[in-house]
């Protein structure tokens, strides 16, 4: 069974960087996707960015391209999400996500069974 943690959250200045960071316990990750979701309040659960196994292919949303990275160490489990130019707008919960057994890039949040606590993101203006 695959288990999910996030760390890196907090509280920085617009313009600022955070770097998130995802644990699948339980994952190779060699063969596992991942994604990474924000749920503000009020709003739906939206991607932000995905990878697929190897790392060599990686999807965002078009609110954070330009922004954003996404990488993965599979010899430590672990996607990171790089986040740089943050604006006020980005402050939410951010969610990893991973699918085991699927080599591919996954963009949906209804394609992944196992998911993180979630770690807080606050961007002040």
């Amino acid at each position: 069974q695959v288990q999910v943690a996030e760390s890196g959250g907090g509280l920085v200045q617009a313009g600022g960087s955070l770097r998130l960071s995802c644990v699948a316990s339980g994952c190779t990750l060699r063969n596992c996707a991942v994604g990474w979701f924000r749920q503000a309040p009020g709003k739906e659960r939206e991607l932000v960015a995905a990878i697929n196994w190897s790392g060599l292919i990686t999807h965002f949303a078009d609110f954070v391209k330009g922004r954003f990275t996404i990488s993965r160490d599979n010899n430590k489990a672990t996607v990171y999400l790089r986040m740089n130019s943050l604006k006020p707008d980005d402050t939410a919960t951010y969610y990893c996500a991973v699918e085991g057994g699927s080599a591919g890039l996954l963009t949906a949040s209804h394609e992944y069974s196992a998911w993180g606590q979630g770690t807080q993101v606050t961007v002040s203006s």
